[in-house]
């Protein structure tokens, strides 16, 4: 079936439902509404109040989340969007993270976090965030990103199943974006394993969520040939995949809906240095966003987010001269 990715969202989560009667769904607007991005659509009438709409406080109803979780049940907690999550964040890398090793390992805490992030959708500064540098390094946690409907239907519930905490940051441009699929059990997508979508020689090309069809579309047009590695999950992150393709390639790139300062790509680009550096046959480089707010003018954040065309000019500039050209902006003589 041709399904759009909140649609494959949906429908991973009512496959659990059906499988787990401990499984629930909070959250804003959840229920009858189906959500404002219309991931829970359909859930609401067939479990009724296992699928609740919650008060506008995060920090009330994923407190209340976290309770649940500790005592049985398996919530999942819709956050609309991410940057929401900012009031409630003690609740989930204070409290939720950390239950299992407080109690040791006495308590389990099976909560999923879901909440949309990123650009490309005209929201603003406030609303278009990837915000993962607030939960990357906390210990306890595990993060992932879907880059499709079926790795978002693979995702969401691995998450369920899981007896950690698990956040779940889904990419708003591609909620509508449609694949045909026929989702079952073995399209489940274990949390900390990455995926090749791509194979060539010249380059590894790490991504992560919408930089994923944003590095295939460079591939398509330009002269190299590159590995193209969909991380799917960033904590823990694929270091296996990543480095057998570095070992392969010999070259290293990022690219990263995030911004350069505290980007996830300095993780990886650090550990392949540690790792790695006898196979590296050039430096990394990091393609980023600009360490400014996400820009509300259409042109401006098409610009903002990396580009296809921006892939290829710092994929080419490191085979040309086996080092980085630079971002952009310090190309182009714009403060960032």
């Amino acid at each position: 079936m041709l399904l759009r990715m909140n649609q494959a969202i949906a429908l991973g989560i009512r496959d659990e439902m059906r499988a787990d009667p401990a499984v629930v769904v909070w959250g804003e607007d959840v229920a009858e509404a189906g959500g404002v991005f219309k991931a829970t659509v359909g859930l609401h009438e067939e479990f009724g109040d296992r699928v609740r709409d919650t008060p506008i406080s995060e920090m009330g109803f994923l407190g209340a989340a976290v309770g649940a979780a500790a005592t049985g049940l398996r919530p999942v907690v819709e956050i609309m969007f991410i940057e929401f999550l900012g009031v409630a964040l003690d609740q989930l890398v204070t409290e939720a993270a950390l239950f299992r090793y407080l109690s040791r390992g006495e308590i389990n805490v099976p909560l999923v976090v879901r909440g949309s992030a990123g650009g490309g959708a005209g929201f603003g500064a406030q609303h278009s965030q990837t915000l993962e540098r607030w939960m990357v390094g906390s210990p306890g946690l595990k993060l992932a990103m879907p880059s499709s409907s079926r790795t978002a239907y693979g995702l969401i519930r691995s998450a369920i199943r899981d007896d950690d905490p698990v956040v779940l940051l889904e990419p708003r441009a591609l909620y509508g974006e449609r694949e045909d699929l026929e989702p079952s059990d073995s399209d489940i997508i274990p949390l900390g394993k990455a995926e090749t979508v791509e194979s060539g020689e010249d380059v590894t090309l790490v991504t992560l969520g919408q930089t994923v069809r944003i590095a295939q579309a460079a591939a398509e047009s330009a002269d190299w040939a590159a590995d193209i590695i969909d991380l799917l999950t960033l904590q823990p992150w694929d270091r296996r995949t990543v480095f057998e393709s570095v070992a392969k390639t010999g070259r290293l790139v990022t690219v990263e809906e995030s911004p350069r300062s505290g980007g996830w790509g300095a993780d990886v680009v650090a550990a392949a240095v540690e790792e790695m550096y006898d196979d590296l046959t050039a430096p990394p480089v990091r393609v980023t966003t600009p360490d400014v707010p996400v820009p509300f003018a259409a042109e401006l954040e098409a610009k903002f987010i990396p580009t296809s065309d921006e892939v290829i000019a710092q994929v080419d500039g490191l085979l040309a001269s086996g080092r980085s050209i630079g971002p952009w902006w310090e190309r182009e003589g714009v403060a960032s």
